[in-house]
């Protein structure tokens, strides 16, 4: 009985075997990838990041010049403030080299309006100490005068005077001698806020 079934069930399976067609093979999947104008915006957005970046790291460089400039220019405003001016023996009155340095400080000063100087004026070691006292003392206050002259206020200055005390120069011979007579500029207000000349 199992043979009766068994051979036209195989029959009937190689039939159908042959009969059957082969399905059609699958298209090709469609690309997925970005589109040319996809493409095309990409990169015009990354060259327009490019630009940007380059723009911005020219901008700090700028930035950064401008500010190392600016910085030099605080250093030689300082450097100026602090230069001495030299006088004749004997005299307070102020010498030609010495009106060039301080029409140059005061430049600086008319645009450091928070800076305050002490004006110290010394003298060389020949004559009385009450002598040099007095001298220095006429100095300080030549420089003051000339400084309220350009239009500074006396209030942003004092004076004081060392006669011989303090020699920059601790020898006895013309060249040391023209170096002690003279007045020196000390900061005691606004280091931090001196500006160069405009």
């Amino acid at each position: 009985m199992y043979r009766r079934f068994f051979i036209p069930v195989l029959a009937l399976t190689v039939l159908l075997a042959g009969c059957r067609r082969e399905a059609p093979p699958a298209p090709a999947p469609e690309p997925t990838g970005p589109s040319q104008a996809e493409l095309d915006r990409m990169r015009a957005d990354s060259i327009a990041q490019a630009r940007a970046e380059a723009e911005r790291a020219a901008e700090a460089e700028r930035q950064r010049q401008e500010e190392l400039a600016r910085q030099r220019a605080i250093a030689a405003a300082r450097d100026i403030l602090g230069q001495r001016v030299h006088f004749d023996l004997d005299e307070s009155r102020i010498r030609p080299d010495a009106e060039q340095a301080l029409r140059q400080k005061a430049d600086i000063l008319r645009a450091s309006p928070n800076v305050r100087l002490r004006l110290e004026g010394h003298a060389d070691e020949r004559g009385s100490n009450e002598y040099n006292l007095a001298l220095g003392n006429r100095r300080a206050e030549s420089v003051l005068q000339f400084f309220t002259s350009f239009g500074l206020d006396a209030s942003r200055f004092t004076t004081v005077s060392y006669g011989e005390e303090r020699p920059l120069v601790n020898q006895s011979n013309e060249s040391a001698w023209d170096q002690n007579r003279r007045v020196e500029f000390i900061v005691t207000a606004g280091q931090d806020q001196i500006n160069p000349a405009r």
